[in-house]
């Protein structure tokens, strides 16, 4: 298929000392030559050389000075034909030159287009296409490292590897069912039932990935609540390393969520100041506790903020029994004042809320004074052991981080599931092949060789323009 050439801004569009246009296409160095002047022509350029001159329009005026670079088919990102123009980065500037590409026979790219054509040339799949715009948005180490595993196609040969065992048992189980005089099933359900077995541990380990690797893209959605004037919005600040939220002795001064992200040593949180939990009239401040309310059952993370100058009441308790279930770090702040809640008591309401009187974990609470700025080591610390086992490192095991793929790796273990239950029930060979097919076509959507056009549509259309 002869697709259209494209051209597109592929850096940032503020004012910058280099700014680069990429051209994508069969008509790319054609296209090129006709706006660029220097000691070589770009058609007689091999791949991979640059070569230094002028940006001319039509007139023979100078736009401005360049570097090309020549890219040949099919070793490119985009399997096709590629020149960039490095030029400088004024954005005025990046526009006229682009405007001149588009007069001289080039279109404006979509968002995503380049990567797409590198997707239908077969330069990537999918699921590297995609770690493609998680690598541009990464937050962290963490979540770049991950990025880069899957751009080099960690996920897609797992992927393929586990297709591969599906697709063999599928076309042998077809072969023994056209001749069986040449292919026997005696005794294969026993084999497919380990290998099923060995394929549901896969896709165990990467759906269990699959909480870490969101933590690492999206960072812990960290709830920050309490009860009126007990620190929250102290704490907020104490984190964040600046007087971000207002904080004043009125009790009720937070009326909405505030939200903010931060890097703490490699944790990214998501932080979001709720306004004090206790029964009001006021409506706006009312409102505020209903939406503080609500954060806490989306959190990852809750940081209840207890004053402990002041005795625990009924707002303390109620915010407790919102908490079971949820995991959390209790902080009770203003340790630099006399200290009269009943810690004994305060621990005996966490456990029982938490994780139920039968248990034996304990909460978590550690003493701060956000107002003098004391306890943040500890508290990372606490993250660290709550969330990443201790180690807050990357060691490139695969994590999986996109909701795409986790859906259709809870479908590939439902199929999975149905095989083995199959052959517990003895059925005929020929039902284990549909189910088994299920889940090669649900493995085969993660990397885009069983996706709807108009899903790969979405996908692309998110992505940044010169992408």
């Amino acid at each position: 298929m002869v697709r259209e050439t494209i051209c597109a801004i592929a850096t940032g569009m503020g004012n910058s000392g280099i700014g680069i246009i990429r051209l994508s296409g069969k008509d790319a160095i054609p296209i090129a030559d006709k706006v660029f002047r220097g000691r070589k022509r770009i058609a007689d350029m091999p791949s991979y050389t640059a070569a230094y001159g002028n940006i001319v329009l039509e007139s023979g005026q100078v736009l401005d000075e360049a570097v090309v670079l020549v890219m040949r088919a099919p070793h490119t990102y985009t399997t096709e034909d590629t020149v960039e123009i490095d030029c400088h980065g004024g954005s005025i500037l990046l526009k006229k030159v682009l405007e001149l590409l588009l007069r001289n026979g080039a279109r404006t790219a979509e968002p995503g287009e380049f990567t797409r054509r590198a997707y239908l040339g077969g330069r990537i799949d999918m699921s590297q296409a995609e770690a493609v715009m998680d690598l541009i948005h990464a937050k962290n180490e963490m979540a770049l490292s991950s990025s880069v595993h899957q751009l080099k196609g960690a996920l897609g040969e797992k992927i393929r590897e586990m297709r591969e065992k599906i697709l063999y048992h599928t076309a042998y189980i077809e072969s023994a069912l056209d001749d069986p005089e040449n292919y026997s099933l005696e005794s294969y359900p026993q084999k497919l039932d380990k290998d099923v077995d060995n394929l549901l541990k896969d896709v165990d380990n990467l759906l269990n990935s699959y909480e870490n690797g969101r933590l690492f893209q999206e960072g812990i959605r960290t709830a920050i609540i309490g009860r009126p004037n007990a620190g929250k919005s102290s704490v907020l600040n104490m984190i964040l390393g600046e007087e971000r939220a207002i904080v004043t002795d009125v009790e009720g001064t937070t009326r909405d969520t505030l939200e903010e992200v931060v890097n703490l040593n490699g944790i990214l949180l998501y932080l979001i100041d709720t306004a004090g939990i206790r029964d009001t009239v006021d409506i706006v401040e009312k409102i505020g506790v209903d939406k503080a309310r609500e954060n806490i059952g989306k959190a990852d993370l809750v940081l209840y903020i207890v004053d402990g100058s002041q005795p625990l009441n009924e707002n303390d308790e109620w915010i407790i029994k919102a908490l079971a279930g949820k995991k959390v770090i209790t902080l009770l702040n203003k340790n630099d004042l006399k200290t009269v809640v009943d810690r004994y008591h305060l621990e005996k309401l966490l456990k029982q809320s938490i994780f139920g009187e039968a248990s034996k974990e304990e909460p978590v609470i550690l003493e701060i004074s956000a107002r003098e700025g004391t306890g943040k080591e500890a508290l990372i610390e606490r993250l660290t052991n709550m969330f990443f086992n201790g180690k807050l490192s990357y060691n490139d095991e695969l994590y999986l981080t996109n909701a795409r793929h986790k859906e259709a790796l809870s479908e590939v273990k439902e199929s999975l599931l149905r095989v083995k239950q199959s052959i517990e029930m003895e059925v005929g060979e020929d039902f284990y092949t549909i189910d088994l097919m299920a889940a090669y076509e649900s493995l085969g959507r993660i990397i885009g060789e069983a996706l709807e056009d108009d899903l790969a549509d979405k996908i692309f259309g998110e992505f940044c323009m010169g992408k």
